[in-house]
């Protein structure tokens, strides 16, 4: 087991991983920006050190500042959490140059499966269901004419580097196609350093489940069951929850096993979430693959049991998995709730700001991951998420009930957050029976002139 780890990260994710750390006996070293001084869970670290002003780019977005604190204070491992340079190779060959065990796949298991051209070509090796489109990047307009003819439109355009819908563009005609394709490129080389997009087919209604599986050094993979993830705006997730309501095991299975297949063929260790559409006939077809652990992992870990980020940590220190495939039971119902500092009501306009009044929600079957505390500042430089609100409970309905209750529990102000829409979406018909598809809440928001 590693002496001390660097925790690449902020937030709730960085405190998340901290107190795993803890719990295995392990010193913790946090790094942070100037607009993250005051952060509380900085306290409870080993160490903590400064890594650069506010903005991303210039502290949780440097390599070379990230490196040279894991030097300075003598590190064993660095876990990247979620976003930032989670998935960047070059950061992993970083740490893998200076000697620092990266708690994630190696550089090539990620360059094979976090480029989605590079893993729908894995995929179909492994006998993994992909959309129909492309063979690999797009660049030449009148190829993507010939692509779209053949596979019959809609077509979406895809950042091959990226995700969270940016790069991406909906296109119903030729005309829409060939105005799109340079603004997505544009878009992906801004967003992501690499401008490649390629073409797949669309689904016009269809639910989005995601597979979490986990892999080791040894060879072994298994897969902790799929979480669903429809309710999003603009492909961002706001509610996830598993099981995948209506779905049977008998279903899902199918689907794990495919992921499973996947990242083993790719010989990839740790955790990671294989992501699928799946249509009205339940056929489903792979979206690609989120190399790191999500904002939605703490879902799993309350159907399963299992401590995804302790083994991530396990596994990266060379220890066998320590589950078969056959350990792994699905108890129960969980839901996550993302709670944003966005205003709904506004366009879901960022709200940064001081946090002056704070109460979290308590009682059985309910957890709060969260950084925030009365007189904290929401950065105006980061994603603008603040807590997560996960439940547990035996069956879907008590769980909704049970959600339902603990967002009325939850008390935060001056700044408008995504509160109010979550206990909207509790009572709303649709979602309590299940079912509902990736452009529900579009269609919801849209039709209440929001």
């Amino acid at each position: 087991m590693f002496h001390r780890i660097l925790i690449a990260n902020r937030g709730e994710i960085a405190l998340r991983i901290l107190r795993a750390c803890h719990e295995l006996g392990v010193e913790a070293v946090c790094v942070y920006s100037e607009a993250d001084r005051d952060a509380p869970y900085l306290k409870l670290a080993d160490r903590a050190i400064c890594i650069g002003p506010g903005p991303a780019k210039e502290s949780y977005l440097n390599i070379s500042r990230l490196i040279a604190a894991a030097e300075v204070a003598d590190v064993d491992a660095i876990h990247p959490g979620y976003g930032f340079l989670s998935e960047r190779a070059e950061f992993a060959q970083a740490c893998r140059d200076v000697k620092i065990e990266f708690i994630g796949p190696t550089p090539e298991a990620m360059g094979r499966l976090g480029d989605k051209v590079s893993c729908k070509l894995a995929a179909k090796e492994a006998g993994v269901p992909v959309f129909p489109g492309s063979e690999g990047a797009i660049e030449d307009p009148e190829e993507a004419v010939k692509v779209a003819a053949k596979i019959g439109y809609p077509v979406i355009i895809k950042a091959s580097a990226g995700g969270g819908g940016r790069g991406m563009r909906v296109c119903h005609n030729e005309v829409s196609l060939r105005s799109n394709l340079q603004a997505a490129s544009t878009e992906a080389l801004a967003a992501f350093g690499n401008g490649a997009v390629f073409i797949e087919k669309y689904l016009e209604h269809a639910q989005h489940i995601e597979i979490q599986v986990i892999g080791d050094k040894h060879g072994n993979a298994i897969h902790l069951w799929e979480r669903n993830c429809s309710i999003q705006r603009r492909h961002q997730k706001l509610i996830e929850e598993a099981p995948s309501p209506g779905l049977s095991r008998e279903t899902i299975r199918p689907v794990c096993e495919a992921a499973v297949r996947l990242i083993q063929l790719a010989k990839y260790h740790g955790a990671a979430t294989c992501e699928f559409l799946m249509d009205a006939k339940q056929n489903f077809y792979m979206l690609e693959v989120n190399t790191r652990v999500q904002v939605e992992h703490p879902v799993t870990e309350e159907i399963t049991g299992v401590d995804i980020v302790k083994t991530m940590i396990r596994v990266a220190a060379g220890e066998k998995l320590p589950y078969k495939q056959s350990d792994i039971k699905v108890n129960g119902h969980a839901i996550e709730c993302r709670i944003n500092a966005e205003d709904p009501a506004r366009g879901f306009m960022p709200q940064p700001g001081k946090v002056e009044m704070w109460g979290v929600p308590g009682g059985p079957g309910v957890r709060m991951d969260t950084h925030v505390h009365p007189g904290y500042v929401v950065p105006k430089f980061y994603d603008s998420m603040v807590a997560k609100l996960i439940v547990h409970a035996d069956t879907r309905e008590q769980c909704l009930d049970r959600t339902a209750r603990a967002l009325r529990e939850f008390a935060i102000g001056p700044i408008k957050t995504t509160v109010p829409l979550h206990q909207e979406l509790m009572q709303n018909a649709d979602f309590r029976k299940g079912g509902v598809d990736i452009h529900y809440l579009e269609r919801l928001l849209k039709a209440e002139g929001r």
